[in-house]
């Protein structure tokens, strides 16, 4: 299992969303909830969690990704996902 099937099937759904919204437009966000995480996307969770993430600032529609709004902060597992990266260069 790769890292992101992982994440999808481990973090919350506001924490995945928060950061997988940043690289990938909602039609693939929606495709990855319905294969690894089809409780979430048929209870209507996905969705919305989606609406609430941009009503709440913490994204921003961008084109056909988003961006960072101003309360956007980064979820835990993101912070460790990155110092593992980190360490693995050194």
């Amino acid at each position: 299992m790769n890292v992101v099937e992982q994440t999808l099937k481990t973090e919350s759904v506001v924490d995945i969303i928060t950061v997988f919204a940043l690289i990938w437009p909602l039609p693939t966000l929606d495709r990855m909830f319905n294969q690894h995480r089809r409780e979430a996307f048929f209870s209507g969770e996905f969705a919305d969690v989606y609406r609430r993430l941009y009503d709440e600032g913490v994204l921003v529609r961008d084109g056909r990704l988003a961006i960072k709004g101003p309360n956007w902060k980064a979820p835990q597992f993101f912070i460790e996902q990155q110092k593992l990266a980190e360490e693995q260069q050194i």
